[in-house]
């Protein structure tokens, strides 16, 4: 069976961005390989060397793939994309919520929707754009 992971592009600080996810998502970075790691790659300019060519989050739930641009790429940020959570209560989805917020920006605070009890976006400190739902409701056709 398929699995549908998303893949993130950082400039830089893939690691640290990994690594706070993995903390806030009570999730194991299972890797985290750099450049200079790559088994038979293509030479590395130093200062490329320790950026990470890949990193690999999991979780019972889903996955999270992500690594730093390419040597000679440009990084153009993250656009047209969110991360989308959702939780079976709102206290998890308040503390992750929070959690990610924390040098960030809130695009919309948590507050109750149609679609859950609570639902809130924010752009994390490393430029990730996240939905976060806690305690969904039933939804049913007009």
């Amino acid at each position: 069976m398929p699995q549908l992971c998303a893949y993130l592009s950082f400039d830089g600080d893939c690691a640290e961005a990994m690594a706070f996810y993995a903390k806030v998502l009570d999730a194991k970075l299972e890797a985290l390989i750099t450049f200079a790691q790559m088994p038979d790659g293509d030479p590395v300019p130093p200062e490329h060397a320790d950026k990470i060519m890949h990193a690999y989050l999991v979780h019972p739930d889903f996955a999270l793939m992500a690594g730093d641009t390419p040597p000679g790429m440009p990084f153009d940020g993250m656009k047209g994309v969110m991360m989308a959570l959702t939780y079976p209560g709102v206290a998890d989805a308040e503390r992750v919520f929070n959690a990610l917020a924390q040098g960030g920006t809130v695009q919309m605070p948590l507050a109750a929707t149609f679609w859950a009890d609570t639902f809130g976006m924010l752009t994390d400190r490393f430029g990730t754009a996240w939905a976060v739902n806690g305690g969904p409701k039933e939804m049913r056709p007009t």
